[in-house]
């Protein structure tokens, strides 16, 4: 059962939407593991860090990488440094503990406090990864065969897993978890965001760099639309250099391209579209009768 002091309902640093609060909140009562999927920049990962400062528990973790195996997560048997003590006459060698390497889910199963255990970008794994710990995460235990024990959660950490949507997940994966999808802040709540992040910034400037920002995102053929992030480096850059918000509200052709656009837009392909698109515009006025 959940307490009220268990309940997740943001924090000073983390703007969270009536959605996602229930998302958290449910998955905790639950005591499921919380996917979180949504655009890269989101805040997914951000999530788990304050869910954890918010329930006053421990933070674990888990970073995956396209090599991750699930049986890192576990543990890790070191055969070859035990060979090697063993030729060496070590006296470590007879007890096989010193060579484990706990993994991630063992810390947070044997953690004397509940903690909030993240799996992070779990698509990036293989697509085995996720049904090779389906029973771990399900069962919140798992056997060591070189010691012949199980170890067993206490009390089910709070797991939240995150992922870009690079891979599909398999359905026996999905079906033990409670999903939530982070949709991209609406004008409102990226202007709560920013002011968190920039607390008594100019609501001049912002108003003004939101909708830039909010056009180029909706631009037609754009690569690599930017993320929240991208926009808070953006608008400290725009503080830093005194940028005058007039200078963001001009549309004409030579202006298509913002100022400081490296923060937002990430790759050749989209610089060049934002030039031809001024070039376009430039062209169009230059025509007689325009």
């Amino acid at each position: 059962m959940t307490r009220a002091s268990d309940r997740f309902e943001g924090t000073s640093n983390y703007i969270a939407t009536d959605d996602l609060k229930i998302a958290v909140n449910a998955a905790v009562a639950l005591e499921r593991p919380l996917l979180i999927k949504g655009e890269p920049g989101t805040g997914k990962t951000v999530l788990a860090w304050e869910m954890a400062r918010a329930l006053d528990a421990p933070l674990i973790t888990w970073h995956v990488k396209s090599t991750t195996k699930a049986h890192q997560g576990l543990y890790d048997y070191d055969a070859v440094s035990r060979l090697r003590d063993s030729q060496l006459g070590e006296e470590r060698v007879h007890d096989v503990r010193n060579y484990l390497k706990k993994g991630k889910l063992w810390e947070a199963f044997t953690s004397p406090v509940r903690p909030v255990l993240l799996i992070d970008e779990i698509d990036k794994a293989d697509i085995e990864f996720p049904n090779d710990l389906l029973q771990e995460l399900d069962r919140m235990e798992f056997y060591v065969h070189e010691t012949d024990e199980t170890i067993r959660a206490e009390r089910r950490p709070v797991v939240v897993i995150t992922s870009n949507n690079e891979k599909e997940l398999p359905d026996a994966f999905l079906r033990r978890c409670f999903f939530h999808y982070i949709r991209f802040p609406d004008d409102e709540t990226m202007k709560a965001i920013v002011e968190v992040h920039f607390p008594g910034i100019k609501p001049r400037l912002v108003s003004e760099a939101l909708k830039t920002f909010y056009e180029i995102r909706d631009t037609p053929g754009l690569k690599k639309k930017p993320s929240t992030s991208e926009l808070l480096d953006w608008l400290k850059l725009l503080m830093v250099d005194d940028v005058d918000p007039a200078v963001l509200r001009e549309k004409t052709p030579g202006k298509l391209v913002p100022p400081l656009h490296g923060a937002l837009l990430k790759n050749e392909q989209d610089v060049h579209l934002f030039e031809r698109l001024a070039f376009l515009a430039r062209r169009e006025g230059s025509r007689p009768g325009l």
